[in-house]
């Protein structure tokens, strides 16, 4: 008898202790632990923003990617995060005239010429900068989740529009994609605002972490306050909780971009949705104790 009052003291006070741990904090807050996001795909490991970090993130065991999507000079969708394709091509050694060899100012093809994987490491030489479309197949042939976003929207009138028709053309619209795929982000609230008057069904974020007092405003067209981990606090993602989005859900926060594993921790502590990350799989095992 006494054993097992013992056992069950020693239980009690475990959990106890448990609770007060930030991890155990944040899942009675949110009930879950956050979903981890590959941030450019797995792009500590692979070249960012290509169809070899996708793959990586698959390889991986991750379910969302987050990607950045910009336009060239003909119209098409490609993802690549600068507007410029100096840092991640060897542009200025394939067009060495034309700085500062920003993204608008060539064609597809001149872009699917360029190395976009060289300049991580020689095992990834050749690997080019994707289209959109192109990408979002690599993502539906591995099942996993897409994370866009708008990059440098005022470059490039009218790309929601055409991410829209893109979206809409690949099967990302249907009722499946729109309630647990797909998520659009920018910094820009008047994108967002634009995504969400032509198709109000998708799930949208907002790149950056507003005043408390404005939240409410940004709740009546972004789902999801997507903020840097550095500006966040347990009492500002409550305040982003208590608020419902335009879907009349409760409004989620993700946090970006998270590498370690005592920054994961303390932002799970918050009780944030999702982290981004660079490193998937370190900030997963991370919350493996959670």
């Amino acid at each position: 008898m006494y054993a097992r009052a013992l056992a069950v003291m020693t239980a009690a006070l475990l959990a106890a202790v448990t609770l007060l741990t930030p991890a155990s904090d944040a899942r009675a807050r949110s009930g879950r632990r956050p979903v981890v996001i590959a941030h450019r795909g797995a792009s500590s490991y692979a070249p960012e923003n290509t169809l070899a970090a996708v793959d990586r993130a698959a390889g991986l065991g991750v379910d969302w990617v987050e990607n950045d999507v910009q336009r060239t000079k003909d119209g098409t969708l490609v993802v690549i995060h600068d507007d410029s394709l100096r840092r991640t091509t060897d542009v200025e050694r394939v067009f060495p005239g034309r700085s500062p060899w920003k993204v608008k100012d060539f064609t597809a093809a001149e872009i699917a010429r360029l190395d976009a994987g060289s300049w991580f490491g020689r095992t990834y030489a050749g690997v080019r900068v994707p289209t959109l479309e192109q990408y979002m197949r690599r993502v539906e042939h591995n099942r996993q989740n897409l994370l866009l976003e708008i990059k440098n929207p005022e470059l490039y009138p009218g790309i929601e529009q055409q991410i829209l028709k893109l979206l809409g053309n690949e099967g990302w619209l249907d009722r499946q994609h729109l309630a647990r795929r797909l998520v659009v982000q920018s910094f820009s609230a008047d994108s967002l605002r634009t995504v969400h008057d032509l198709e109000p069904a998708v799930t949208t974020g907002f790149l950056g972490s507003p005043a408390v007092r404005d939240l409410r405003g940004y709740a009546a067209f972004t789902d999801r306050i997507n903020a840097s981990h550095g500006s966040l606090s347990a009492g500002y993602v409550s305040a982003v909780h208590a608020l419902t989005g335009p879907h009349g859900r409760r409004m989620g926060v993700a946090a970006w971009t998270v590498d370690d594993a005592e920054t994961a921790r303390k932002v799970a502590g918050y009780g944030v949705d999702g982290v981004i990350t660079d490193k998937p799989d370190l900030v997963r095992q991370a919350f493996s104790g959670c």
